[in-house]
């Protein structure tokens, strides 16, 4: 049996095993998912929050942007706090000088030091006890103790305040972030308390028969007894163990093989004078599309950095209230993954026919329909969320058309089934094209069969999001959440990324066709053996049971192994550049290509494995070291990678012409600068201080204006615009750079027919 048929049975077994364990883990987190009961009540059965009212209160969290304004388990946005810590140390504080001043008659902070004790343990054994009921008819009850609902209606009334318009508290929505009557009507922020206080019961109530909570003891807060559990501290250990064998394994696996040497380039270059199809000409319109998706992304990203140091402000502008901190955030993290898709989409729309030479019919009308439908879902899931987060929606009708409030997937349900069906469409265009390489028994079968699969799967897996109901408890849909942005994004999207640069390459005569079969089989085995199962890091802390930790925290280790031997991709790829007079054509394609890789070890790797295992992750899940990893992994990855495939099929769309490569120096460098920059001038900075605040204070203090609006850190979000410029320029850059393309693409096109005028009078 050859070598690359046991790579191929490897990665067919990789695929069941590690879904097999997806879906097994699945089940576990629906039986073992914290409960939502039919009611909290008193000692005389008076109910304090009934299950509608937590459903209903989550649709209120989710119209007024869910994840875009604070975070719940340490998901979501930076500014605002996390409202599980400070509703648990908000609820605790006002026990504690309850009962302080039940018993001494003075409040909690003027007792000694052993009073204080004495009472932070009545009051662990009050909020940690679990009093889940369940009845005959099965109907489930949580009863509370007076002390505690007397602290929770101090709470809520806080919250009521802070959620409308109480000028008392116009300084903290500021620096919050929140835009004045964030949920006007009070019904709503009734109901949107009794979710709060369920996701805060479930990270401080302790898992029957278990001593760590529904969460696994987070947030840290020592005083209310959240301290990390044995599971976070022992996996991580292993998981470095992990991460050491495994990076051992591969450097050994590569010194052993025989690598193939570079075949001697092409006397011209063999895509020159392939003239591109009329769908693929079609595709043209994708790539400005996204980098006016891009632009855009820009332009917002510095609005939404902005409000970190200025609150509801924009230069003393109270912009807030039209734009609100939670909408440009949705915006932003939205329009990424909207315009890197779109390169993705256009890219494979221009390969198929170039792989089996052949243009289905109405491929061309498929690809300007398509396109239309893409420009709806965008700008109507952006008009939805903000008419959603501006509370004109009902709360069904917020869920339709409005903000989903889950990160990344924040556009209404309608949206999210027509952008499937976008992909479907997509998918079908792809087949159509491809079908006839499919059929052929050559060199590059097995790249082309591996490219197809992952066009398949970012067809397909994109309806995992749909698995979210209206009223499905958080932590399932965080499992079906994270489906989707790993998945779907960190994982397929890898894999076609893979195929596709290896297509291109081949195609030039750069590398073997045997050489690239091997490796793209060979990458994708690798990064698919972490990237799937992999996805459990993100649900250490969601509701989950402990063998999430233990599997996450292995697998999310091996998703790191492979980009240990990143360097070698980058200086190879460098090299091609070079690698013949006419490459000078593809020099961008192929520098964007390198910066790929090193911010593949660099975002991907090391910043995501610093947040990687359970014991950091329990400290520093949701502080600016999530942005650190985001940025550099999802701009500097998926982004560049974008960049790079864009020009490469830009350049058979442009034959000829002239490219203005200075434009194409500025965009690449001022990108690649600013977004260092931006990462460790500022966000990572910031994350650190975070992290010593989490430390000494608990989680809670990390998150609160005191720390987030402090001097030192306000001074290094300031930080953050040397790189913000330096990357915007180089937007503009490439924007400018399309700009060019387009005028002359219109002169020639203009003067192509006055030639041809000009033949028709000579003729007649």
């Amino acid at each position: 049996m050859s070598k690359q048929r046991l790579t191929a049975i490897a990665l067919l077994l990789v695929l069941i095993a590690s879904f097999t364990v997806l879906l097994s883990i699945g089940s576990e987190i629906y039986r073992e998912k914290p409960p939502i009961p039919t009611a909290f009540v008193d000692s005389q059965g008076q109910t304090l929050f009934s299950q509608n009212d937590i459903e209903q209160g989550q649709l209120v969290w989710r119209s007024m942007g869910g994840h875009q304004l604070g975070s719940i388990w340490g998901h979501g946005s930076y500014v605002a706090p996390d409202w599980t810590a400070d509703w648990l140390h908000k609820e605790a504080q006002a026990w504690l000088d309850i009962t302080a001043k039940q018993r001494f008659k003075i409040p909690f902070t003027q007792l000694n030091t052993q009073q204080q004790a004495g009472l932070e343990q009545g009051l662990r054994e009050d909020i940690r006890r679990n009093t889940v009921v369940e009845q005959a008819n099965g109907d489930t009850y949580i009863t509370l103790s007076d002390t505690r609902i007397a602290a929770i209606k101090q709470v809520e009334q806080h919250y009521l305040a802070l959620f409308g318009d109480d000028p008392k508290l116009s300084s903290l929505r500021e620096q919050y972030a929140m835009k004045e009557g964030t949920v006007p009507s009070l019904d709503r922020r009734e109901k949107l308390n009794g979710f709060l206080f369920w996701g805060a019961w479930a990270a401080i109530t302790e898992r029957p028969d278990a001593d760590y909570t529904y969460t696994n003891n987070w947030p840290f807060d020592p005083q209310i007894g959240n301290t990390p559990t044995s599971d976070n501290v022992v996996w991580s250990i292993l998981s470095i163990v992990t991460l050491i064998a495994g990076i051992g394994a591969l450097v050994w696996h590569h010194a052993s093989c025989k690598h193939d040497s570079l075949p001697k380039p092409a006397e011209q270059d063999p895509l020159f004078f392939t003239k591109p199809t009329k769908s693929q000409r079609a595709v043209g319109k994708y790539f400005v599309t996204a980098i006016g998706l891009f632009l855009l992304q820009i332009l917002l990203g510095g609005i939404t950095a902005h409000y970190a140091v200025e609150g509801q402000n924009f230069y003393g502008i109270p912009l807030s209230e039209i734009l609100p901190y939670s909408v440009t955030r949705t915006w932003h993290t939205q329009l990424a993954v909207f315009w890197i898709a779109t390169v993705w989409l256009g890219t494979g729309l221009y390969i198929a026919p170039a792989l089996s030479g052949y243009e289905p019919k109405f491929q061309r009308i498929g690809v300007n329909v398509l396109w239309v439908a893409l420009l709806v879902v965008v700008l109507g899931s952006m008009a939805g969320e903000w008419i959603g987060v501006q509370q004109y929606f009902d709360l069904d009708m917020n869920f339709l058309f409005g903000h989903q409030g889950y990160e990344y997937i924040d556009l209404g349900r309608v949206w999210q089934i027509l952008l499937l069906v976008g992909l479907l469409i997509w998918l079908a265009l792809v087949t159509a094209a491809m079908r006839p390489a499919l059929k052929v028994k050559g060199e590059m079968r097995p790249v082309i069969w591996v490219l197809y699969a992952s066009c398949v799967a970012i067809g397909l897996f994109y309806g995992a999001g749909l698995f979210m109901g209206k009223h499905t408890n958080l932590a399932i849909a965080e499992y079906w959440r994270w489906w989707v942005v790993h998945l779907w994004v960190e994982g397929f999207f890898e894999t076609f990324a893979t195929s596709v640069v290896a297509l291109m390459l081949v195609r030039l005569g750069l590398i073997r066709a045997r050489s690239a079969n091997a490796a793209v089989l060979f990458t994708t085995v690798i990064f698919l053996t972490g990237g799937l199962i992999g996805t459990l890091h993100h649900l250490y802390f969601t509701g989950t049971p402990t063998s999430v930790i233990a599997w996450g925290a292995i697998f999310s280790a091996l998703e790191v192994v492979p980009l240990a031997l990143i360097g070698f991709e980058a200086v190879e790829s460098y090299r091609l550049r070079s690698a013949s007079p006419w490459m000078i054509r593809y020099k961008w394609a192929i520098m964007f290509f390198v910066a790929t890789a090193f911010w593949n070890l660099v975002g991907a790797g090391i910043l995501g494995f610093l947040i990687n295992p359970p014991i950091a992750l329990y400290f520093i899940q949701g502080l600016n070291t999530t942005a650190t990893h985001a940025h550099a992994a999802f701009m500097g990855v998926y982004g560049m990678l974008g960049m790079g495939l864009m020009l490469f099929c830009l350049r058979g769309l442009t034959g000829q012409m002239q490219w203005n490569e200075k434009l194409l120096k500025g965009a690449f460098w001022t990108m690649n600068i600013g977004l260092a920059a931006m990462v460790f001038m500022s966000l990572l900075p910031v994350g650190i201080v975070q992290f010593f605040a989490v430390i000494d204070h608990g989680y809670w203090f990390a998150r609160s204006p005191e720390v987030i609006h402090s001097p030192l850190v306000e001074t290094l979000v300031w930080m953050r615009m040397p790189g913000d410029i330096l990357f915007s320029f180089g937007g503009l850059f490439m924007g400018y750079f399309f700009f060019d393309i387009i005028k002359k693409a219109i002169i020639k096109k203009k003067a192509a027919s006055a030639i041809d005028d000009s033949q028709a009078s000579a003729n007649a």
